[in-house]
């Protein structure tokens, strides 16, 4: 089942969910309100207090953490663009004999690193253009060790960092590709969701049918964009929100490599 269609029933399922406890909370409240006595209405409203307390806190924790996420995973574009851009500069110090088919390694390394995340949602497509660059990663790794040997030492001290930056920031950058809200955080957000909705229709149960259903559809809708934003904000390869303008920095790389 692809990203887009799972997500989609997901939102559809809360919004429907919600809108059901919104009812299923008016009827009980319509049918508790004549023997309600206002020191049992006030204890009711502690809790319900309570609850959508606990609801706001989950919500600001994680849209926080998926934000902090977004930008940790646009900020690691921009160093693998200047740790590659600094590796490949370098490359001027090493015996002009080595230099095009390094500089050419380069371009394909870069052209598959951008690939990577570029085919996204494509999971298998994704992963075989990873390979690809880890396979071209060695190979300039190599042939820069052979270049260095025909080289000054002092070279060596200067090449040799710029080429291990340009080699651990991947790994940085995957580990925060793989690095969500864990789905249980999700999950209680969304049964919080489903709760506060039958604490507010009970809540609602006196007022008038038509102040009732647009209330509801408001609380139902709003709730569920918010929950499906911070979803979506998790995964900016995947969904509506986006991190492809920050491959920019890459390809503007790539095009001042040609």
């Amino acid at each position: 089942m692809s990203y887009s269609y799972s997500v989609v029933l997901l939102v559809l399922g809360l919004f429907i969910g919600m809108l059901l406890l919104l009812t299923v909370g008016q009827r009980l409240g319509r049918r508790n309100l004549p023997k309600e006595t206002d020191a049992a209405r006030a204890r009711l409203t502690a809790v319900e207090a309570a609850i959508f307390g606990l609801m706001g806190l989950l919500i600001a924790f994680t849209f926080f953490g998926a934000a902090g996420r977004y930008e940790l995973r646009r900020q690691l574009v921009v160093e693998e663009a200047n740790t590659i851009g600094t590796a490949y500069l370098r490359l001027d110090m090493l015996p002009a004999s080595a230099q095009p088919a390094l500089r050419e390694k380069f371009r394909q390394y870069l052209e598959a690193r951008v690939a990577v995340y570029r085919l996204l949602p494509d999971i298998d497509a994704s992963k075989k253009q990873a390979a690809v660059a880890a396979s071209l990663q060695q190979e300039i790794w190599t042939g820069t060790i052979a270049a260095l040997r025909e080289a000054p030492p002092q070279v060596t001290i200067v090449v040799i960092p710029a080429m291990n930056e340009m080699i651990n920031i991947p790994t940085a950058r995957t580990n925060a590709a793989l690095t969500h809200t864990p789905l249980l955080i999700f999950g209680l957000l969304v049964m919080l969701a489903l709760v506060c909705s039958m604490l507010a229709g009970y809540v609602m149960a006196g007022s008038k049918p038509r102040n009732v259903m647009l209330h509801s559809v408001a609380f139902a809708l709003v709730l569920t964009a918010t929950v499906y934003v911070i979803f979506d904000l998790d995964y900016p390869r995947f969904g509506l929100i986006r991190l492809d303008f920050a491959d920019q920095a890459l390809l503007d790389l790539l095009a001042g490599m040609k």
